[in-house]
């Protein structure tokens, strides 16, 4: 008896590219296969193997003293673009299935989840072949030696998480193994114990069938008929983000609802306007400036960050002092707020460094774009002021903003975190600087407008133009839950959607519909998706969710992926969905392409008839001969 072995991939960094030599005799020698069968393995060339493309290296071994192990190994995944029909050739005649990676080669983990591992699900699935997924090397810690825990998130930027590993070889129904490294410890231990244990399982099964077979060879025995795989179903697209670009437009057209004017401390002109939500969501010098204590009985100067009275500029271990700021108690510059703005409080900061004077339009572009651009903003003040000494200046107070000094042990080129889209996370739900407060089903959700009109052009023109909900601080929301409402805003000021369940996916996107927030939309197509895609036949035959319905909202609110998507999935669970007693909600055309695009089809379910018909007639003869 024999056990035939297919092994995909590479436990080496970098695997094999393309246009590659496939393998070479030293590297196969220090292969995981090739370790665990020792020196009794035997490698054959392309022209003894009886595959036709070379890609696969073929060696055998024995084990259990006359058991013979056929291998065949391709480190490469490209094969799988190139040659696909030789490769499932191969995986139709494999009893095991060892999957092979690199814990340090992160990239090619990513290809193989993403691109080749959908592929090899459901053919995995449909003929039962033992897969054990191989992750092999130690994470390597900065600071000390190569940590091989689980939980060490050291390095994840340039390794595989233990999590992610486990997550694919449960997507695959494989068995899942790390080894640190291939000596005979894990490779005899850990890899052989499983490996040995597939392989009497293999043992035993073909001892039941070969008298079956030498039977059925006898007999004539009908072949059963070939069952297609279902249809890919249709991918859901999903806009680019838009957030940095929704800022951008914040500063350059949104004065409307601007609340901060910044004039220059020479000359007293004015510089430009901002919007406190905004800056100080973004840089903590801004919140320690504009939520410091005011003095309401004159308008008076004040720098937030004024010194001890040493002169030095700094006080209590803060930033320089750039800005100044007075409030308006007076009314004094209510008089040159923006048109069409609700009467309350308006901030005036002085510019006092003649450097963030010249590029002030710059850096608030920055802090709107979520303070990340750091080459743009620094080529944009190197353009302005033609001077490097002055550009790293600026650069380093532009630091101070956000809340990061240059240290002694900084580079020149250090930086602080980047934001991007979290800039605003500290405003979700925040009454800091809220200008608005939505009541939603009894609840109390806090807003500012500024970031609710960047974002969403419905919520532009309803505070915008002449309705009433422009004029009044409290604006009452119909028709849509709290906690859909919350997530809606979240999504606003987060630029993510993560809902808990179908349900709640489909209700914000009835909500982001409501409001013509298309991208928002397709992220909850998408969370529905993945959501019904999860679920195992069995949960999805019993679900109380009725995809029917899910398909009727889809259409009425215009999520047009999702309503083909659907389509594609009923159709691809048919025997699961034609049993519901919603099913005959279906309209004329949509149950003509469920009936088309169906899975199993009708013509297979006809073979099968018929091939059960003739086992029967089989069996009968077998008993009458007997």
């Amino acid at each position: 008896m024999s056990i035939h072995i297919v092994a995909l991939g590479s436990e080496c960094p970098g695997g094999v590219g393309p246009g590659e030599e496939a393998m070479g005799q030293g590297q196969l020698q220090g292969g995981l296969l090739w370790s665990y069968l020792g020196h009794g393995a035997m490698a054959g060339g392309p022209e003894e193997s009886s595959l036709s493309n070379p890609a696969f290296m073929e060696y055998t071994s024995h084990v259990f003293g006359d058991v013979t192990v056929v291998v065949q190994d391709c480190p490469s995944w490209d094969l799988l673009d190139s040659d696909w029909a030789s490769v499932r050739s191969v995986l139709e005649q494999a009893d095991i299935l060892v999957i092979k990676y690199s814990i340090n080669d992160k990239l090619a983990f990513q290809q193989v989840r993403n691109g080749y591992a959908p592929r090899l699900r459901p053919l995995l699935r449909h003929w039962g072949v033992p897969v054990i997924l191989v992750a092999v090397g130690a994470r390597l810690n900065d600071e000390g030696p190569p940590c091989t825990c689980p939980l060490c998130a050291s390095d994840w930027s340039s390794c595989v998480p233990h999590s992610e590993g486990l997550q694919l070889s449960r997507d695959l129904g494989a068995t899942y193994l790390e080894l640190p490294s291939l000596n005979h410890v894990f490779v005899g231990r850990y890899f052989g114990s499983v490996l040995e244990y597939f392989m009497i399982q293999c043992l035993k099964q073909k001892a039941k069938e070969r008298p079956e077979k030498r039977r059925g060879n006898k007999m004539n025995e009908p072949h059963p008929p070939h069952l297609e795989q279902p249809a890919r179903l249709p991918p859901i697209r999903v806009e680019e983000s838009s957030f940095s670009k929704d800022l951008q437009w914040l500063l350059e057209r949104g004065i409307q609802f601007a609340d901060v004017a910044f004039y220059s401390g020479d000359s007293g002109k004015e510089l430009g306007w901002g919007h406190a939500a905004v800056l100080c969501a973004v840089s903590p010098y801004f919140r320690q400036l504009l939520l410091g204590p005011k003095a309401r009985e004159r308008p008076i100067s004040r720098c937030a960050c004024r010194g001890d009275g040493r002169g030095d500029g700094r006080g209590d271990g803060g930033p320089p002092s750039l800005l100044s700021t007075w409030d308006g108690g007076l009314g004094m510059e209510d008089g040159s707020r923006p048109d069409g703005h609700l009467a309350g409080r308006l901030s005036r900061l002085v510019v006092k460094d003649p450097l963030l004077c010249l590029c002030l339009w710059e850096t608030l572009m920055f802090l709107y774009r979520g303070a990340w651009e750091w080459e743009h903003l620094q080529e944009a003040v190197g353009e302005k002021l033609k001077n490097s000494l002055a550009v790293a200046q600026l650069m380093d107070r532009i630091r101070s903003f956000l809340g990061r000094d240059k240290g002694p042990r900084d580079t020149p080129n250090a930086r602080p975190p980047q934001l991007g889209p979290q800039s605003l996370v500290n405003l979700f739900n925040s009454p800091l600087y809220s200008d608005v407060i939505f009541m939603v089903q009894g609840s109390v959700l806090p807003a500012h407008r500024a970031v609710l009109v960047a974002r969403c052009d419905v919520m532009a023109a309803m505070f915008s133009g002449k309705y009433a909900e422009a004029r009044s601080r409290v604006v009452p929301i119909h028709g849509v839950s709290s906690d859909t409402f919350l997530s809606f805003l979240e999504y606003l000021y987060t630029d993510t959607c993560c809902p808990a369940s179908v349900l709640q996916a489909m209700a914000v996107l009835v909500c982001a519909e409501m409001y013509q927030v298309k991208r928002l939309q397709h992220l909850c197509e998408v969370c529905v998706c993945a959501y019904l895609q999860s679920m195992p036949s069995r949960e999805l035959a019993s679900t109380g969710i009725s995809v029917i319905r899910l398909l009727r909202r889809a259409k009425c609110h215009n999520a047009e992926q999702l309503y083909v998507w659907l389509l594609h999935f009923i159709a691809n669970n048919y025997l699961i969905f034609s049993h519901k007693p919603d099913f005959l909600e279906l309209s004329e055309e949509e149950r003509e392409q469920v009936e088309r695009l169906r899975w199993p089809s009708r013509g297979y379910l006809q073979e099968l008839s018929e091939y059960q018909q003739r086992r029967r007639k089989l069996k009968k003869s077998r008993c009458l001969v007997m």
